[in-house]
């Protein structure tokens, strides 16, 4: 700055201040107190103290029951399906999505979850927004049966525009070492599993967002009749949290392994727990995707194979069960309420040279 440039500064009549920068503590403030009331449910017994310390206490005393306790950590967002939430002005839902990405792949490893915290990134606070943001965070925590510890809100004027914000959290949860599942318990003759989402969960945004809106020119406010809603309405399902599902499978049938289907699609990512010399097949014959998987692949001409390596392509989890276990664990799941399906098998690897192989086509 030069000489005549900071005199002129210095007699301006106004002082520099954080509020002045664009941050607004007030507002911060009044949003922690919106917030209290939702962040109360999502709580559990071993949760120390309140809202508004520095750092989250859980007892880790609960932790005793274990013989060799594991602990298990995850940390995701949501991609960019905020935008579609900023652009509905929908707030409330984008937290289920959050919290999902997160305690889904604690489970896989057979851990529960048992506390998460978050951190919301904004560009102007909006108290209400904020705490609306919270609610679908706390709620999302309450189905995953986990607490939320705490989390942080960050105003950034300047970075974000005053509606921009993004969403991020991370996970703890704990697994019995004996009983951790992966692709060493898989075995030859073990059976897929597969369980339904609920839509396109929080995965492949980016794809959607540039095929409806660039390509098709479609709007958010645009009744699409196979949907049987408006677009938005279908892209802001929340993302269904299976925590609690899996856990109870694990209880009633002997479970191997199970693969959270997120980025990457549902061949990748069940490919991360099928162990060298084994093979999973996956006939898609044995479910329908649902109509927006077929909307976006129509909107934009999208091959199939980008497709599936982009979205789940109707299934969130897939889990890995001995032969003699499918009854049972069907049972469970449809007991939950969950759908879920026989999906495939494994077998060897054989001249394979890929751990997963999608075979068949979808039903009609």
């Amino acid at each position: 700055m030069s000489a005549e440039s900071f005199e002129r500064a210095q007699h301006a009549g106004t002082s520099a201040s954080y509020a002045a920068a664009g941050v607004d503590i007030e507002a911060g403030d009044r949003a922690v107190d919106l917030m209290k009331q939702w962040v109360k449910k999502a709580t559990r017994p071993e949760v120390v103290g309140g809202l508004g310390g520095f750092a989250g206490l859980f007892d880790a005393s609960a932790l005793k029951r274990y013989e060799r306790p594991l602990l298990a950590s995850a940390t995701d967002g949501v991609g960019t399906k905020v935008d579609i939430a900023r652009r509905m002005g929908v707030y409330d839902t984008i937290g289920h999505d959050l919290v999902g990405m997160v305690v889904d792949d604690l489970v896989v490893c057979g851990a529960e979850p048992l506390f998460m915290t978050d951190y919301i990134c904004v560009g102007k606070v909006y108290p209400e927004r904020v705490a609306a943001i919270v609610k679908g965070i706390a709620e999302g925590c309450v189905l995953a049966g986990c607490a939320l510890v705490g989390g942080e809100t960050a105003e950034h004027p300047g970075l974000l525009g005053a509606d921009d914000f993004d969403v991020a959290g991370a996970g703890t949860g704990v697994v019995e070492a004996d009983r951790v599942l992966g692709a060493d318990r898989i075995r030859k003759g073990d059976v897929v599993i597969a369980m339904e989402s609920s839509g396109l969960h929080s995965n492949g945004y980016s794809l959607v967002r540039h095929v409806l809106f660039d390509r098709a020119g479609m709007s958010l406010d645009q009744r699409v009749e196979e949907l049987g809603r408006t677009l938005g309405e279908e892209l802001l399902e929340p993302t269904k949290i299976y925590s609690l599902d899996c856990l109870a499978l694990t209880r009633t049938a002997e479970v191997h392994a199970f693969s959270h289907i997120t980025g990457g699609g549902l061949a990748n990512n069940l490919a991360r727990v099928i162990p060298d010399g084994l093979h999973a097949t996956v006939d898609r014959s044995t479910w329908t995707p649902g109509a927006i998987f077929d909307l976006v692949g129509r909107a934009g001409d999208v091959e199939r194979l980008e497709l599936e390596k982009t979205l789940n392509m109707g299934v969130g989890m897939m889990a890995v069960v001995p032969q003699e276990s499918v009854d049972v664990a069907l049972a469970t799941l449809a007991d939950r309420g969950v759908d879920a399906w026989v999906g495939g098998e494994i077998v060897e690897r054989g001249e394979h040279t890929e751990a997963v192989t999608l075979t068949g086509d979808y039903s009609a």
